[in-house]
């Protein structure tokens, strides 16, 4: 999985790759030559008293030394923008798969899941791959570089090499077998305390409200608990590593001394070599403690690549058609044919044998009881799901043929759960069409019977909202998020109890007001309120998934028992 994600997102950055190959090739050929130079300092100039040679030869090693460094920064560089471009790219690869979700995806993956994969994964395979450039490059380099020159300076004390490295390689991976566990229920406990934090932030009211502060704390407590154990299992095995690595080094260096000294005693090597050699040991084995310090993050990285491609593999249950329809009339009209929705696994399905037809310049209402369908059905036009039976048409053209940008474009949502987002009224009036004017904003929200309050905030219409519009009422935003689809001027509208949130007197003013506007398109309510629907050229009766009955206000109530029922238990609860 990591091999593939690497392989896909940083092929653009091939050159930089092997500039930093390069680059750390001639910076790790320079730094193995010194402790060669050095030997020679010793043997040949120190030990005969020749200055000139310690000279040009401490001279040489200067210049080797500026090359090293010079290489290094320039290695860093490159190494740098490819590891900081590949975690841009992944992450913007995240957001625009995610974007074509349906409900159906991010219900499997949950939000706070994606937040995290798209945060805390990719930043943890970025590093990877900047550690892998800066280090994994140079440690193969510095590893066999090492040996070779190791071995050219005294065959006989290399033979420490032979025991030392495998020793050391042997006890890295048996440390990162037991990490690589660990690191997979990390990941999973982070999901859980975003899950948590991110339950508790969005509805910090409903706690208060319900004083439940100790047991939302106890809560997260238990969830930042399993994540610290987590984190601490993994931190013993990994505190272990270093340590090992150490004391293999330091042993290997007291080993090179001892038979380095036996043989300088015998006159089979000079007292420059074996200093060479302790440098050359060195360089091996903190070539290997390099290589675990990646090690260590690799598999970490390996479970968090694991992650983002089960995100990027996923199939979107909303695809675009291989030639969809790019152009829809002006005028469009809606039709539900047989429709039918079920959740995958669900024992019986959401809605069954949906039929009905809205026409340009007709209002049809959709009401029913709690769990009747309704938001379901709603999400069925704009293709947020598609059906799992039947079919829906738009201008007689099944909306699965379409793609699924033009269709959207033609539709103006006003979501049950308004929604606004951080900036300026008049961004989140433009989001329904960026090139707006002022007037037309104006006009949208006269409209929506919500110029009243915009003209008394500050400075109107560049009032700053915070996120998800919480500075203001909700039925402030419920009048905001209706302007946003006027301003769009769809062909379908789409109200998704979009008047739940209104006073019924503000209720009637703005229906009066959206007559006109709407008068050439075709209007989708869905409502609660009988008095919303009443007016309505073609109501929709939904009952448990079911379309009981379809007519007139007058005409339900002479035949539909359930229109009935919910009429009389409004008029009581009036009473």
């Amino acid at each position: 999985m990591l091999v593939r994600l690497l392989r896909r997102f940083l092929a653009p950055y091939r050159g930089a790759l092997i500039a930093v190959v390069l680059l750390e090739l001639v910076a790790t050929g320079s730094m193995l030559l010194l402790p060669s130079l050095n030997a020679d300092i010793i043997d040949r100039g120190i030990a005969v008293g020749d200055i000139d040679f310690i000279l040009s030869t401490g001279l040489l090693m200067l210049l080797f030394s500026a090359v090293e460094v010079g290489c290094s920064i320039a290695a860093l560089y490159f190494a740098a923008r490819a590891a900081m471009s590949f975690g841009r790219d992944v992450r913007l690869a995240l957001v625009q798969h995610v974007g074509e979700f349906s409900s159906r995806e991010f219900g499997t993956f949950g939000a706070p899941s994606l937040i995290t994969r798209n945060t805390n994964d990719v930043q943890q395979v970025q590093m990877l791959v900047l550690m892998t450039c800066t280090i994994v490059v140079v440690s193969p380099i510095m590893g066999i570089g090492g040996i070779f020159m190791a071995l050219r300076e005294d065959p006989g004390t290399s033979v420490v090499l032979a025991v030392a490295v495998p020793a050391l390689i042997l006890t890295m991976v048996g440390l990162i077998a037991l990490m690589l566990p660990g690191f997979r229920v990390m990941q999973k406990r982070i999901d859980g305390v975003n899950r948590v934090l991110r339950e508790q932030i969005t509805g910090i009211r409903v706690v208060r409200a319900f004083v439940q502060d100790d047991t939302e704390r106890g809560r997260f407590d238990r969830a930042n608990d399993d994540l610290t154990a987590t984190a601490l299992r993994v931190g013993r095995v990994n505190s272990m590593l270093y340590p090992a690595v150490m004391l293999i080094a330091n042993v290997s260096t007291v080993a090179v001394l001892w038979v380095g000294g036996q043989r300088i005693d015998s006159g089979a090597m000079e007292v420059g070599s074996i200093t060479a050699m302790i440098t050359y040991v060195a360089q091996i084995l903190m070539a290997v403690l390099m290589s675990s310090f990646v090690a260590m993050m690799a598999p970490r990285a390996a479970v968090c690549a694991e992650r983002i491609l089960e995100v990027l593999d996923t199939e979107p249950s909303v695809a675009k058609p291989a030639r969809p329809v790019q152009h829809l009339p002006e005028q469009v009209s809606l039709e539900f044919r047989s429709a039918g929705f079920s959740y995958p696994g669900a024992d019986a399905p959401v809605l069954r044998d949906i039929s009905f037809r809205a026409d340009p310049g007709t209002t049809t209402a959709i009401i029913g009881g709690t769990g009747s369908g309704k938001t379901t059905l709603m999400r069925l036009i704009p293709r947020l799901i598609d059906v799992t039976s039947g079919a829906v048409l738009v201008s007689g053209l099944d909306v699965r043929t379409m793609d699924p940008a033009v269709l959207r474009a033609r539709i103006g949502v006003v979501p049950q759960k308004a929604y606004l987002f951080s900036g300026t009224i008049a961004d989140n009036l433009r989001y329904g069409r960026t090139d707006a004017t002022d007037d037309e904003l104006w006009h949208a929200l006269e409209v929506a019977q919500a110029a009243d309050f915009v003209h008394a905030a500050p400075d109107r219409l560049d009032t700053v909202l915070s996120q998800g519009g919480t500075t203001v009422s909700g039925g402030q935003r419920q009048r905001l998020a209706i302007a946003r689809a006027l301003v769009r001027r769809p062909s379908i509208y789409l109200f998704d109890d979009a008047f739940s949130a209104l006073d019924p007197a503000t209720d009637a003013r703005l229906r009066a007001a959206l007559e006109p506007e709407t008068r050439n398109a075709c209007v989708v309510i869905i409502a609660q309120r009988v008095s919303t629907v009443q007016d309505a050229d073609h109501i929709v009766v939904l009952d448990s998934g079911t379309m009981v009955d379809s007519g007139s206000h007058l005409g339900l109530l002479g035949r539909c028992r359930t229109y009935a029922e919910i009429v009389e238990s409004q008029r009581m609860a009036v009473l």
